[in-house]
Formats: C-alpha cells, sequence, structure tokens
C-alpha cells in the first residue's frame, strides 16, 4: 500500500489492516531499532512513518512543502525511534557546520560573558554552535585561533581583534567565510556590533564635572582600538568643553587587567595633587584603581569618585560598587550573531553589504560616585 503525501493519512500512525495488527507492528519494530547499540535511520524513519525516504529527508530538513498532517506523522516516527540525523553528514551536503567561531580577549571579569551568552543565545535560536577562543589579548595567541577556525571548523566568526591582525582577518574575509567584529572595530569594511564610545567618555567626564570634580583622570588602553579611541576622544572634548586639564597614566601592565587599574591609579594620585574624580577604561581597571586608592587610605567617593567606562554585573558586587557606564551587552551579542549568520545563510549572489551597529550606554550610579 502506497501513501501519496498529497492525500495523508487520516490518523497520525497507519493501521493496516487494523489498529490491533499495526500497534503490535509499531511496538515489535521499534524494539528492534532500539536495541542497545542500535540506530535509527532516515529509512528506519520512512518505513514507520509509511512514506519515502525523500520526504522524510525533506520534513527534518524543512527544505521544501511538505503536508502538516505527513509532517506530524514523520516527526512522532523520528521521536518514537531516536532518530537523530547525521550532523556531520549534513554540513558535507550543506557546505555548513553550524558553527561559530567566537574570539574574544578575555572573559574574567569582563563584559564579553555577558556578550558570549548572547551570542549562544542567539546562535541556538537559529540551529548554531558556538566554538569559543580566548586569546588573552595576545596577538600570536589570536591569529593562531583566527588561522584554525578559518580551516574547516566553522561557517562564520565573530572576532573582539588585538587590533594587530588585520590583514588575516580581511583574509578570511574574502575567503568566503563570514565575519562579524564585536566592541572592537579594526576593519572599516567588515560588518561591526559597537558602543558609542565617544558619547560614552563625553557623558561620564560631564557627570563627575556636576558632582564636583574638577581634575579628573583617565586609565584607558591602546588609542589603535576602537573602544579606547572612542573614550579617548570622548574624555578629550568634554574636558576641552569644560576648561580643565587631560589627566592619563599609562603601565606596563596588560591593558585589561588589576594590576594595569592598580598601577595606574597610585601613578595618577602621585602625579596630580587634588585629583577627584577617575574614569576606567574597563571594570577589572576599576577593581584595581579602587585598591589602590583604599590602600592609599583615599576615600571613595568622598575624595575621589570612580566610574568605569564599561560596565559590568561586578561593579555592583564590590564593597564599594563602582558606577559605570554599561552597554546592553547580552543585546550586542545577540545582534552579532544574527548578522552574522545571516551573511552566512545568504545565496552567495545576494550577500549583505556590511552592517554598522552603534548601542548607547546608560549610566548606573552606584557608591563610588
Amino acid at each position: 500500500m502506497q501513501n501519496n503525501e498529497e492525500y495523508p493519512l487520516a490518523k497520525p500512525w497507519l493501521a493496516p489492516p487494523g489498529e490491533r495488527e499495526y500497534n503490535q507492528y509499531k511496538q515489535v519494530y521499534t524494539n528492534d531499532c532500539t536495541k542497545e547499540n542500535a540506530m535509527a535511520t532516515l529509512k528506519d524513519v520512512a518505513e514507520l512513518a509509511c512514506v519515502d525516504v525523500s520526504t522524510v529527508s525533506r520534513a527534518l530538513n524543512n527544505t521544501s512543502y511538505v503536508h502538516p498532517d505527513t509532517k506530524e506523522r514523520i516527526y512522532a516516527a523520528a521521536k518514537e525511534l531516536g532518530y537523530h540525523p547525521n550532523m556531520m553528514a549534513r554540513a558535507l551536503r550543506q557546505g555548513r557546520r553550524h558553527t561559530i567561531g567566537v574570539v574574544v580577549p578575555r572573559l574574567h571579569l569582563t563584559i564579553f560573558s555577558q556578550i558570549l551568552q548572547g551570542i549562544e543565545q542567539g546562535a541556538s535560536k537559529l540551529g548554531y554552535a558556538t566554538l569559543i577562543c580566548n586569546t588573552e589579548d595576545d596577538p600570536k595567541t589570536e591569529r593562531d585561533c583566527l588561522t584554525k577556525l578559518r580551516n574547516g571548523f566553522v561557517d562564520g566568526i565573530i572576532v573582539a581583534g588585538t587590533g594587530r591582525n588585520g590583514r588575516l582577518i580581511r583574509d578570511i574575509k574574502a575567503s568566503g567565510i563570514a565575519v562579524v567584529q564585536i566592541v572592537r572595530q579594526q576593519e572599516a569594511s567588515i560588518s561591526s556590533v559597537l558602543a558609542d564610545y565617544e558619547a560614552c567618555g563625553f557623558d561620564a567626564v560631564n557627570f563627575l564635572y556636576n558632582r564636583g570634580c574638577r581634575k579628573i583622570g583617565l586609565i584607558n588602553g591602546s588609542l589603535q582600538l576602537i573602544p579606547y579611541k572612542g573614550r579617548h576622544d570622548g574624555y578629550r572634548k568634554a574636558v576641552k568643553a569644560l576648561g580643565l586639564e587631560e589627566h592619563f597614566s599609562q603601565s606596563d601592565y596588560p591593558v585589561n587587567s588589576f594590576e594595569y587599574g592598580y598601577e595606574c591609579t597610585s601613578q595618577l594620585i602621585d602625579e596630580i595633587p587634588g585629583l577627584d574624580g577617575l574614569l576606567t577604561a574597563v571594570d577589572i581597571q576599576g577593581l584595581g584603581a579602587i585598591r589602590a586608592l583604599t590602600e592609599l587610605g583615599v576615600r571613595i567617593p568622598e575624595q575621589v569618585k570612580v566610574i568605569s567606562l564599561t560596565g559590568h554585573a561586578v561593579g555592583g558586587m564590590l564593597e564599594t560598587s563602582m558606577t559605570s557606564m554599561e552597554m546592553p551587552a547580552h543585546e550586542m551579542g545577540e545582534k552579532a550573531a544574527e548578522m552574522v549568520i545571516g551573511e552566512i545563510e545568504a545565496p552567495s549572489d545576494k550577500k549583505p553589504s556590511p552592517q554598522y551597529l552603534t548601542f548607547a550606554t546608560t549610566l548606573v550610579e552606584r557608591e563610588s560616585t
């Protein structure tokens, strides 16, 4: 007996010649297909659902129309048999692995942990997995990660780069792998998801000024990277407009580190008598700044007010909770996932033009100001 999918069966399961016989058939068939170490195949699902293999394939891959009743019967058969598609085989057929590589500079106590949650959630909704590479902001480690990812592991890459591997990133993009930059933009020709860093620095200075601060220092990072340059430019514009002096400090420690914030703060306190306001580029620097001020006997916020320009939930968990300019990290991660998957799945002759999304930051006031 053949089943034409244009005239689906009235019941979810075919029962020839009667319900009792069919139930016996289904029980025997199911037991046979679920023996220890046995794996159900596409053919098994087709036989149990009483359709051909091509119909099962189309239903499970959602590649063309299958009548809803027929599709329901196929799904029920697949569930009954514990059928799981061979993802590697599917990837080879489609030329896709349904995996996104995510390259970030640091995870510990940084905004990137929240961004990754957003990326993973956005990717999962669209049927993609993520492969995470943590570079510790080391250009060589980043280069190794990007090289491995491009050599067959992923369909697309979301990267917060060190700023030192621009040519490699351009080459990866040119090879046909989708690329989206997040938080840090180093290639103007490639899509990006950023925050408005200049406005962030500008608004933070004005906030401290309105709280009575007149000597405001900035602990930042490499101006070759958009986030640091944007914050620097916003800081300078605000300071100039308010008639204040600029105060900067640097250290030999890694920029995104507790030690960097600690060392730079100690230098500023030593070199700038009367320093009363301090901006740090990221929360981990802010943690170091608060430790240095505390050890030097400087009262927060009475003597020095502190703001982190890249807020993270940890800022509210400190003994002296830290005021911060917070970006919608989770939403940014989700958007980056949607953008890179949209590029992956677009037809080769209809690839989207580069997209540039910029999110506003929000000041969250806490005890440090």
